[in-house]
């Protein structure tokens, strides 16, 4: 399957470091190579680049390893292929307008023979991925005239999550630009950095950064990743069922998705 990473935080922050081990997954040391995509959000604005060539080689993503591009919303995604071919099309993050903003979805994951629910959001390439997002905007739009209150949103965002649990794999990241939703049903972890900083060494390639020399005391960086990116520093894993709405490098909200036999789902919310 696919590896997701996604970043948020309280100050514009680029993810130079964690990509530069992120890539290398890309086709060197992991088989994600069917494609890789990036979406930065600066203030209502995204940014964002996608390549269907195996990331750890791709010239893009040399550029976005080396070039700082900051943003406190950051969702990033490398592909092994499982369905739908390899192209620029079927290639992560989607990205829609609702409501007046940029949304943006990224998925690890396999949903077998889905099928969204009819809407204005059609897929334009062939992954179940896709097929997701489109099914989540169109019952979003259907539900709501205009942007609800922030947990009502994430109330009815998480009841439809524990549906697509029920059909299959789905870990995945979704994103406003003002916050960053987090769904783990087999495997995620994160990592939240803040004062005092310290040093970090990726696990995929020899590079270390000391986080004190290039942050304030009040910075606050939360970077999320299908497996730890680094392998000096502890990474809480989330589990199966847990989901995390992330703002400003903090949980905002948090629960877990619980699945229920028959048609309905229930949620148990955090703390």
């Amino acid at each position: 399957m696919c590896e997701l990473m996604g970043m948020s935080a309280n100050v514009p922050t680029d993810i130079c470091f964690s990509f530069s081990g992120l890539m290398q997954r890309g086709g060197r040391t992991g088989p994600h190579c069917d494609g890789w995509g990036v979406a930065f959000y600066e203030g209502g604005g995204l940014r964002c680049f996608h390549d269907p060539q195996p990331c750890h080689s791709s010239a893009i993503a040399q550029l976005i390893e080396s070039y700082p591009i900051k943003s406190e919303n950051v969702i990033c995604h490398i592909r092994q292929a499982n369905v739908g071919r390899v192209s620029l099309a079927n290639t992560h993050p989607f990205s829609r307008e609702l409501w007046g903003q940029y949304w943006t979805f990224a998925h690890n994951g396999q949903m077998h023979a889905f099928i969204p629910q009819a809407g204005p959001f059609q897929p334009v390439g062939s992954t179940d991925s896709e097929a997701i997002f489109c099914d989540l905007l169109n019952r979003l739009r259907a539900e709501f005239e205009q942007r609800p209150p922030l947990e009502q949103l994430m109330d009815y965002i998480t009841r439809a999550c524990a549906l697509y649990a029920r059909q299959g794999v789905c870990n995945l990241l979704i994103s406003n630009g003002e916050w960053l939703f987090t769904l783990c049903t087999s495997k995620l972890a994160w990592i939240t950095r803040r004062a005092p900083f310290g040093p970090a060494q990726l696990s995929d390639v020899e590079l270390s950064v000391d986080f004190k020399e290039h942050t304030t005391p009040n910075d606050v960086v939360t970077v999320i990743a299908t497996a730890p990116l680094t392998r000096n520093e502890s990474w809480h894993t989330y589990a199966p069922g847990e989901w995390r709405l992330w703002q400003g490098g903090e949980t905002l909200l948090q629960g877990i998705v619980i699945q229920c036999d028959g048609e309905a789902a229930r949620l148990i919310p955090g703390g």
